[in-house]
């Protein structure tokens, strides 16, 4: 099934747009609060198709994931009580329990690695808010994990060139299925 190779080819088509940037900086601010798609959707195609401006595109996906981050973290803070239902309808409560866990034992750190990795930033923000991390620990580690891994997308991106292209396309079905079914593990290793 050839579903990631058709999601692909829509990215890059939206790359290319004259308003693409405004749709990364939108994408990447509410990525951190509620959004379940991630940045690099959007940033490694647009990085891809305009390498000479792949340092402006993760310099305006770390800004907005950031600025989304205060946000999240407001969010959680004053208003963890109204959120709570919304949190429970999209299934996220039991990873909000176990982050709180993480917070506990890695203090701040966790929020540089979630920042950096993968997994549901938004989960990370809100839970900072609820509890009452200190805020400018969290916007530092926030600046440099999200900086990190977007400044590495889109080096990656520019450094590949036309060539990265062709393997992606070559291997996204592959690399979208791994993803899905490592997600899934994921959840299931963690429920």
């Amino acid at each position: 099934m050839k579903i990631f190779t058709v999601l692909y080819d829509w990215a890059l088509r939206w790359s290319q747009k004259k308003h693409a940037p405004y749709y990364l900086a939108l994408m990447s601010f509410v990525e951190s609060i509620f959004w379940p798609i991630p940045v690099d959707v959007m940033l490694a195609p647009m990085a891809l198709t305009r390498p000479q401006k792949a340092w402006r595109f993760a310099l305006i996906a770390t800004v907005f994931s950031v600025t989304g981050a205060v946000i999240g973290y407001y969010l959680g803070r004053y208003f963890y009580d109204v959120l709570t239902p919304a949190i429970d309808a999209v299934g996220y409560q039991s990873e909000m329990q176990m982050v709180q866990g993480w917070f506990n034992q890695w203090g701040v750190w966790i929020v540089f690695i979630a920042g950096f990795s993968p997994i549901p930033y938004k989960v990370f923000t809100i839970s900072a808010g609820l509890l009452q991390m200190l805020f400018w620990p969290f916007i530092v580690a926030s600046l440099i994990g999200r900086g990190m891994r977007f400044f590495l997308v889109a080096g990656l991106m520019k450094w590949g060139g036309k060539r990265m292209e062709e393997k992606l396309r070559q291997y996204i079905d592959w690399l979208g299925w791994i993803i899905v079914i490592g997600a899934l593990i994921a959840i299931l290793v963690f429920r």
